[in-house]
């Protein structure tokens, strides 16, 4: 007997598959209470379903059912109804409340078809993961998501003052935040988390974890409940966690570099070490995609009007369209491997604002029509292009990123291969959500304005 929505999957006698009895168990074992049934809407943030623990039978047999007009993105009030299902492999106990809270992240569902929801960005990944499966490619992603951690007023509101004076991979006393990333790091294990390092950035308040390499859907799960816990333990420590990729003005901002490799038949697809660079020729027509269809990606992987801030020459974030072997200037870095599995590319214009489904389902569906194009990468970029003039980078053919989230809205409506990627749901209601935003930045006057003008003129 299987689960009818998941092929192959054996179920129980009650009804239950066995990974979702084998989350009831985990719930009794544990004592778990509440469960907080977790998905996103297509600007990347968290929503959830808070449903007793004794309610995971049904959760899991009947779904939880919830009013999708509310939700960002998803549909109008007259086809409101949706229904979340949880996939019982995303079930982590919450590394707070005493243990007594859980996470399921879920599946939407269409409630009028019994069809998964086009709507849900984590349905987007789904797609075109199948893609690659179906080109006979597995894809493993590894983020390097940044954040600032800042002090809180009295009235607890979130301030742009650092709690600390360190710098980059700076030790204790600079360093005040490190408590706070220790108990972040032991969380995020306690949830399962394969967590490769951590360490204070560049900028003062500024600090980056590393997760280990997984699978892109695990990994995109992992992100978006990263966000939630690093924000919630920060909070214990009376101190707000921002993702917003630039909160500062002229120090550098947050990132998320994001790394990533096919694997093909149980071997990297990416390594080739008969290649100058040990990257194969799937490799290179890969990160070639991603070169080409970067404008568009730029308005899905740095969605908000902040990032565009981020992204202007002189604090470390890409904004030429090349690649590197060496320096950090390009828009995409071979980094080195020491074993064979490890030949991968970074991508390192994103930033920790993006919904990472529908950041890493833009990336991956350029590379792969890198891949069916069979596209040539162009010649590596080993100088720092943040010195060359106008002039010599016509000379080397390259392209900047948008300078503004407008020109990325512009880039992502003249390009046909990420809005398919994206579906015709959420490219339509995203487009409508970022146009809408940054025409609301463009009549705003800011304090910069007043400042220069208001007594000059």
């Amino acid at each position: 007997m299987t689960d009818e929505n998941t092929p192959g999957t054996p179920v129980t006698d009650g009804g239950l598959s066995a990974e979702a009895q084998d989350v009831i168990d985990e719930i009794d074992e544990k004592g778990v209470e509440f469960l907080r049934l977790q998905f996103t809407d297509i600007l990347g943030t968290v929503k959830n379903v808070a449903v007793p623990a004794t309610q995971a039978e049904k959760a899991f047999t009947d779904g939880i059912y919830f009013d999708g007009s509310s939700i960002e993105g998803f549909v109008r009030i007259q086809e409101s109804d949706m229904r979340l299902k949880p996939d019982p492999e995303t079930f982590a106990v919450l590394p707070w409340r005493d243990g007594t809270s859980a996470r399921l992240i879920c599946d939407v569902i269409n409630t009028s078809t019994g069809e998964p929801f086009e709507g849900d960005p984590r349905r987007v990944l789904k797609n075109v993961l199948d893609r690659a499966e179906e080109m006979g490619y597995e894809v493993n992603v590894a983020p390097e998501p940044e954040f600032f951690l800042f002090e809180e007023d009295e009235e607890g509101r979130a301030t742009t003052k650092t709690s600390d004076a360190g710098g980059y991979f700076d030790l204790a006393p600079k360093d005040l935040a490190s408590d706070v990333r220790r108990d972040i790091i032991y969380g995020l294990e306690d949830m399962g988390f394969e967590i490769e390092a951590s360490h204070h950035e560049v900028a003062q308040g500024q600090h980056e974890i590393n997760f280990e390499y997984d699978d892109a859907l695990t990994t995109a799960d992992n992100v978006a409940t990263f966000r939630t816990v690093v924000r919630a333990i920060a909070a214990q420590h009376d101190l707000h966690a921002t993702f917003m990729p630039k909160p500062i003005p002229r120090i550098n901002g947050s990132g998320m570099h994001t790394h990533i490799s096919l694997f093909e038949g149980g071997e990297n697809a990416f390594h080739d070490e008969s290649d100058q660079f040990d990257l194969s020729d799937t490799a290179h027509s890969f990160l070639a995609g991603i070169l080409d269809h970067a404008p568009a990606i730029t308005a899905v992987t740095d969605p908000t009007v902040n990032s565009y801030k981020r992204l202007v020459p002189g604090y470390e974030a890409p904004v030429y369209v090349a690649w590197s072997d060496r320096n950090r200037s390009a828009l995409i870095r071979k980094p080195a491997a020491r074993v064979p599995a490890a030949s991968r590319i970074e991508a390192r214009f994103p930033d920790p604002s993006c919904n990472p489904y529908l950041a890493f389902a833009a990336l991956i569906s350029a590379g792969l029509d890198g891949i069916e194009r069979d596209l040539d990468a162009p010649d590596p970029i080993r100088e720092n292009i943040y010195e060359f003039d106008e002039q010599k980078r016509q000379e080397y053919g390259i392209d900047t990123l948008p300078a503004n989230l407008g020109e990325a809205v512009d880039a992502l409506e003249d390009n046909e291969v990420i809005a398919d990627a994206l579906g015709d749901h959420v490219y339509d209601k995203f487009v409508e959500a970022k146009s809408q935003e940054y025409d609301e930045f463009r009549v705003d006057v800011s304090q910069w304005e007043l400042d220069r003008y208001l007594e000059t003129y």
